[in-house]
């Protein structure tokens, strides 16, 4: 699980979006872990929110990730 939690880290950190969906979360993992199931990314993810690398950014209908270190900024309609 920890390969699988570097590279959800490394996704956030390379992306130009600093908040994410699940989804891409799944598809970014899936790109380096084909066989990796959907439970699994979540396992990672909540384990992230639980070391507090990655927090929670919630709109009321939708909850989607951040980096802790990137929680204060946001997306432009051109980074989006």
């Amino acid at each position: 699980m920890d390969e699988m939690k570097q590279a959800i880290v490394d996704y956030l950190t390379k992306a130009k979006k600093s908040k994410h969906y699940f989804n891409d979360l799944v598809n970014a993992t899936k790109k380096q872990y084909p066989d990796v199931g959907m439970r699994e990314v979540k396992k990672a993810c909540n384990a992230l929110v639980a070391d507090n690398v990655v927090a929670y950014f919630m709109t009321g209908s939708t909850t989607m990730y951040t980096l802790t270190s990137r929680q204060g900024e946001t997306t432009t309609q051109d980074d989006a």
